[in-house]
């Protein structure tokens, strides 16, 4: 069952279209990535579904109801994770959360119960009476993570959550997602590190320069990465200089040549001929492994640049 609905947004500032006819929805309950570099969109498509934007055109629908982020009941409804902390620094980490919780009209035992619940679930329980100033980068992104779900909310929007933090921080906040998931929370989770997105999430939409490049299933996604293999050869080897084809010189150093073959219907043969040319060459292959499909690989694919360019 869809729970978020985003179809055709557009928003630009100037001459520069920051998105551009981006759709897509989430299913109840799912974690449904985000995926692209630093300056792809993600963060404006974000601020319009959480109505810190308005929209050029285009709309955006919370469980089958045109999103009014004005009324109280939709505020309600979301918990969003900033990229930018946004915490006080001169209050305790306990402080900070009781004023978020009351800003979304919790009060009395049902806030000290909620209090006591994310504390646990953020790992801050001894830290709790410290101030914000002498928090770690870590704890503060874990604190700035529990901030947005005191209230329980039905959608979870997650702006890079675990950026700049330790691993420690990101597996107690990957975690975390997971859990709230699984207890039926909706969540959109917006990142440029491949890893987290490809390990969490059940759905992924993969953009770039505001557009939609791709979007489905992780499993479906990685289906159509092209499977190659890496050979390193000793020295510094041009690519042209060998006369086959299909066969990319990945990267070099002084010490090394990497290069990349494609596994299709005629990659034994191709992997003999490419060896008999670097035996000719006098050169020596150091190694041979096969290349795990991934989403990184996918954008390069579909982009011609990485994710971290």
């Amino acid at each position: 069952m869809e729970f978020l609905n985003v179809s055709r947004l557009k928003k630009a500032f100037g001459q520069h279209v920051a998105v551009d006819d981006l759709s897509f929805s989430v299913y109840k309950g799912g974690i449904f990535g985000f995926l692209g570099p630093n300056g792809a969109g993600k963060t404006t498509t974000m601020s319009m579904i959480c109505g810190l934007l308005a929209p050029d055109s285009g709309s955006v629908e919370l469980d089958g109801k045109t999103l009014e982020p004005t009324q109280p009941e939709t505020r309600r409804m979301l918990g969003v994770v900033p990229q930018d902390l946004a915490l006080y620094p001169d209050l305790t980490g306990l402080e900070n959360l009781r004023f978020f919780g009351q800003l979304f009209g919790l009060d009395g035992s049902r806030l000290n119960e909620r209090l006591d619940v994310v504390l646990q679930q953020i790992g801050l329980v001894e830290s709790a009476g410290n101030a914000v100033s002498t928090y770690s980068g870590g704890m503060k992104r874990r604190l700035n993570f529990g901030a947005a779900i005191l209230h329980q909310p039905s959608l979870l929007i997650l702006d890079e959550p675990t950026v700049g933090v330790d691993p420690q921080s990101r597996s107690h906040l990957l975690d975390c997602v997971r859990s709230l998931s699984n207890a039926g929370t909706t969540v959109l989770f917006a990142s440029h590190y491949m890893e987290e997105v490809q390990s969490i999430c059940q759905r992924v939409a993969i953009i770039d320069h505001g557009k939609l490049l791709t979007l489905g299933t992780v499993r479906e996604l990685l289906g159509h990465v092209d499977s190659a293999v890496s050979v390193v050869v000793d020295g510094v080897i041009d690519a042209a200089s060998l006369p086959i084809s299909n066969v990319e010189l990945a990267s070099a150093d002084q010490e090394c040549s990497t290069f990349s073959l494609p596994v299709n219907d005629n990659f034994d043969a191709l992997l003999t001929e490419f060896l008999s040319h670097i035996h000719q060459l006098g050169r020596r292959v150091r190694s041979i492994e096969s290349r795990e499909a991934n989403l990184e690989q996918l954008f390069l694919q579909l982009t011609g640049h990485s994710l971290r360019d």
